[in-house]
């Protein structure tokens, strides 16, 4: 049972939601990165979304390419993020964490080769926004031999006939975009969220993570009463953009609006 399962399998006992925040290794730089991976665990997280660095991340929003562009003016490179995991395994062996980036670095390094150092330096599972599901039928049985989970994006418009292909090739958990547009966007309708999500466990029996739209404790807990577990990102990525210069002020902001959500998804 991957670190991801075990982490599932306690909060389902606990009668608990699955609180995953992202952040992009290296912003605003990498020294910064092990502390706060650390504080996020001391304040709640379940599983860490470590974002790659990439270039041209069409996925996401200004907020989080603002975030990739401060990540590369230090040249943090995906090698880079993977020795920010093995640090982070010294003194954390239960923490699971996740690469979520794009096809692009990874091909650069080889799918085999990416496989089995991402493994070795202690991550868990891995999300490339850009791997069509039909590659994916090639990758992921790759990662699964190295002991890596394969998340997959399910967005509002993928029909079910296409969910279920694409959580065929999935393990550890699935991620369900609950808007449409790039990350950072607004307007999130929970009953629509839960309306879709009551149609994707009838094709999956993995856990269904929601992210896109939360921003504080009120919609962090009000995604929990109908998913398994809450991603956020932007909310966090900003307190680094007001504050690029003040790492502690940084990750006091990140741990602020992390410990509201976890209360307000625990209440």
């Amino acid at each position: 049972m991957s670190r991801i399962d075990q982490c599932f399998a306690r909060l389902r006992a606990e009668g608990r939601k699955a609180l995953i925040p992202y952040v992009t290794a290296g912003d605003p730089n990498p020294d910064m990165m092990l502390p706060l991976m650390h504080e996020l665990v001391e304040a709640g997280v379940d599983i860490i979304e470590l974002g790659v660095p990439f270039s041209d991340p069409m996925a996401d929003g200004p907020v989080i390419q603002l975030a990739m562009e401060r990540a590369l003016a230090h040249k943090v490179s995906l090698r880079d993020v993977l020795d920010i995991v093995r640090a982070f395994r010294e003194t954390n062996q239960t923490t699971p964490v996740a690469l979520m980036g794009y096809l692009n670095p990874v091909e650069n390094l080889g799918y085999e080769t990416f496989a089995r150092e991402a493994a070795a330096a202690g991550v868990d599972g891995v999300l490339l926004v850009d791997l069509p599901p039909e590659e994916a039928q090639e990758v992921a049985p790759l990662f699964r031999k190295h002991g890596l989970d394969s998340i997959f994006l399910l967005a509002p418009t993928t029909t079910l006939e296409r969910a279920a292909r694409i959580c065929q090739n999935a393990s550890g958990y699935v991620y369900y975009v609950s808007l449409k547009g790039v990350t950072g966007s607004a307007a999130l309708n929970v009953t629509d969220v839960a309306e879709k999500l009551d149609q994707l466990r009838g094709v999956t029996d993995l856990p269904i993570g929601v992210g896109f739209g939360i921003r504080d404790g009120a919609s962090a807990a009000a995604i929990a009463s109908v998913a398994d577990g809450v991603v956020v990102g932007s909310v966090l990525v900003s307190q680094i953009a007001a504050n690029p210069d003040e790492p502690e002020r940084a990750r006091a902001g990140i741990t602020a609006v992390i410990r509201d959500m976890r209360a307000a998804m625990d209440r």
